[in-house]
């Protein structure tokens, strides 16, 4: 099976164009750096933000796995649209011209919305983005199915939940750091849908294998969540050291997260409900419709969630 994957030296592009090597597939990897894969294998430079790629590129490509895009709080809000939403209309359109059977594109929950309620969310269960980078991908979601209802080209759109797995970044790389330098124990409340790297690319390659028709919409996550302190304890214990001394109370943990909303940039979600807010999300649409099964918990693999080294971009 050929295959084109943008962002392919990213987080999960890293871990899918592995998998996809191991699996003896034909890998065309785009990444915005240039730099190899983990193979030592050559991917194209090239910012899909800016321009498209020639169409020869896509050529005999069955399947395009559309993964770069600007991550959360990572840049001003009129960067968003350009590679989130506009970039992935054009790559879809011309993976259609090309004859490709399948364009799976790497969304997020956060295109759902803020969460309002303590309870599993569903794929219809929407309301409107408040940060810029949900509503890219909020938009882009709305403009594939809106242009690709009748191609024949599958469309799979895939809201993974939060992903951890090795040089994970962003909070919970955050955690594993606070943890080593000591942070004492968090209170316990809220819990989060979480999806490891290894089981969000296998479900990648089991949908590019037997794509169905039409416009599908997929939520990803594993079959167990977890709160702060739930992970606190696992990277603890990982470690080989006790549960800790929850020594500070729960108004000193607010009033931090407070100072941290003060001097962080602003974003859309509080410090204090990313450490202790409830968001929860069901795979059970995506589990009826593959054969796709989860297969990794977080205990499993909480020693190597955080790598003291990251790949190059």
């Amino acid at each position: 099976m050929k295959c084109f994957v943008s962002g392919a030296t990213g987080f999960i592009g890293r871990q899918l164009c592995h998998q996809l090597e191991v699996q003896g597939d034909t890998v065309v990897a785009l990444s915005k750096s240039g730099a190899p894969l983990n193979s030592g294998a050559p991917t194209v430079g090239f910012d899909l933000a800016h321009k498209d790629p020639e169409a020869n590129m896509l050529q005999g490509v069955e399947v395009v796995f559309h993964l770069a895009g600007v991550a959360h709080q990572r840049a001003p809000d009129s960067a968003y649209p350009a590679l989130n939403c506009d970039a992935t209309l054009r790559l879809a359109r011309m993976a259609s011209s090309a004859g490709a059977r399948c364009f799976i594109f790497m969304s997020s929950v956060k295109a759902m919305g803020p969460v309002s309620e303590p309870v599993a969310r569903g794929e219809n269960d929407c309301v409107m983005p408040v940060d810029a980078y949900g509503l890219s991908k909020w938009q882009a979601e709305c403009a594939l199915r809106e242009e690709f209802m009748n191609d024949s080209m599958s469309i799979v759109i895939v809201r993974p939940a939060l992903v951890y797995g090795a040089c994970v970044k962003g909070s919970l790389r955050q955690l594993a750091l606070a943890v080593r330098m000591g942070l004492p124990r968090p209170p316990a409340g809220g819990c989060r849908s979480m999806i490891s790297l290894e089981d969000l690319s296998d479900l990648l390659c089991v949908i590019a294998r037997a794509p169905l028709s039409g416009i599908r919409t997929w939520i990803a996550c594993g079959a167990d969540s977890y709160s702060t302190q739930n992970i606190y304890d696992l990277l603890r214990d990982a470690s080989g050291k006790d549960k800790g001394l929850a020594w500070l109370p729960a108004w000193g943990w607010q009033l931090g997260t407070w100072l941290l909303d003060f001097t962080a940039p602003q974003s859309a979600e509080s410090f204090h409900d990313k450490i202790f807010g409830t968001e929860l999300y069901s795979s059970a649409a995506l589990l009826a419709a593959t054969t796709w099964r989860p297969k990794v918990r977080l205990e499993d693999v909480i020693g190597q969630l955080v790598s003291t080294r990251r790949p190059r971009r």
